[in-house]
């Protein structure tokens, strides 16, 4: 297996460090537009199976020629989702595999926007799904933490825990601190501007994908690993959007733990025009006001020696269990910052994403997982996902019963 890795920032960075660990794979090429971040990351991980190269990620023709020139036979992006569609592109036209964790951008319906969906995250990968599985070659998408892991316990829990489903719902929190700061978020902000700010979406069998309004049904959630109860909220995200193509429920959501005061920040830079990503004229110079944000605030990446705390993934699942008895669980799984710093030196959020592509790529690589077309981690059966998260990486993975 020859992986080229595009991105060189938080995520790229501990999926190098994490990779260097293990032995599925002859190459790893870290890509970027900086490519002094990607020779960083080579240097750092110290390992001759990796080498760094300069790329534009919105150039599929870009993309396709660097595989072609390494011999790549998978793709893992790592980059912001609106270079989707380059990389993703550029994979094909190379005859590479593809990962990512994060799907295509949607777009909200022009006239009802929180009612009804216009272009839906992941609609352009779908919409070249037969063309991928005639070339019989793998797209593998949303194989992030969230969307990645928690799609895996949802096609656990509905092949061993339960004969009927109710709800399967994604809940997100932590009880991450960051010293020194008012407001860092842990994640890129870009990303975390682009699912707030859009119509969160929710999937119901007898009405199909339908909107909300932002940060809509607030619940209060426990959450395991000493973090407690975190109010969450209707986010976008890909679960919604992937887990009923292959699983058969009544309904699917995504709550996220933001808090009132990340909230209030998003909802400000909403009513400022700063959440935009169409440039603007200033002194002179086209800028986008998404942008300006994102390089006014701390790169997520440089925060783990200041940040405190825990993030918490997982899905919640209701309906009968295997015996026809009413069942509630909620399978997650706990990064601990003090932890990851300690044997990565990363930060728990990026540490936690970047770990899940990373075992599905081993699973590939030994042909345990395989297929053709555009597919979801719902797709692949869970058990040696899970068995390989716990046995070779170390990480215990939890279901904690409610009824």
């Amino acid at each position: 297996m020859r992986v080229l890795v595009v991105g060189a920032g938080g995520v790229g960075t501990a999926a190098g460090l994490i990779a260097a660990r293990r032995d599925f794979f002859e190459k790893m090429v870290v890509a970027d537009y900086d490519v002094d971040r990607a020779r960083r990351i080579v240097d750092r991980v110290g390992d001759e199976r990796f080498s760094s190269a300069q790329l534009d990620a919105s150039d599929a023709a870009a993309v396709a020629d660097l595989c072609r020139a390494e011999g790549i036979t998978h793709v893992l992006n790592v980059v912001d989702p609106r270079f989707v569609p380059g990389i993703f592109d550029g994979a094909f036209a190379a005859g590479a595999n593809y990962l990512d964790t994060a799907m295509s951008l949607s777009r909200p319906n022009a006239h009802q926007p929180y009612s009804q969906t216009g272009v839906k995250l992941g609609d352009y990968q779908f919409e070249r799904a037969g063309q991928w599985e005639e070339a019989g070659l793998l797209a593998l998408c949303g194989m992030g933490v969230e969307p990645g892991l928690a799609d895996v316990f949802a096609r656990y829990a509905a092949d061993h825990l339960f004969s009927e489903i109710d709800e399967i719902g994604i809940r997100d929190g932590a009880n991450l601190l960051v010293e020194g700061y008012d407001f860092a978020p842990s994640f890129s902000i870009w990303t975390t501007i682009e699912e707030c700010l859009n119509p969160p979406i929710i999937w119901e069998k007898d009405r199909g994908w339908f909107t909300t309004e932002p940060f809509s049904e607030p619940e209060v959630f426990d959450f395991p690993g000493g973090i407690g109860p975190v109010e969450c909220v209707n986010v976008e995200h890909e679960e919604v959007l992937l887990v009923p193509r292959w699983i058969d429920c009544r309904r699917v959501t995504f709550k996220y733990g933001l808090g009132d005061e990340f909230i209030e920040v998003l909802k400000t830079l909403h009513k400022l025009g700063l959440d935009r990503t169409d440039k603007v004229r200033v002194g002179g110079v086209d800028v986008s006001p998404r942008d300006v944000v994102a390089a006014c605030l701390p790169d997520p990446a440089t925060l783990g020696d200041r940040m405190s705390g825990k993030t918490c993934a997982g899905t919640w699942v209701t309906g009968r269990g295997k015996n026809g008895d009413p069942r509630e669980v909620y399978l997650y799984h706990v990064a601990d910052n003090e932890w990851t710093m300690r044997e990565y030196g990363t930060q728990a959020v990026v540490w936690q994403t970047a770990m899940n592509p990373v075992v599905a790529l081993e699973l590939l690589g030994s042909s345990v997982w395989g297929g053709a077309g555009v597919l979801g981690p719902e797709a692949f059966d869970a058990v040696p996902y899970l068995t390989l998260l716990r046995d070779g990486h170390g990480q215990q993975w939890q279901v904690r019963e409610s009824r």
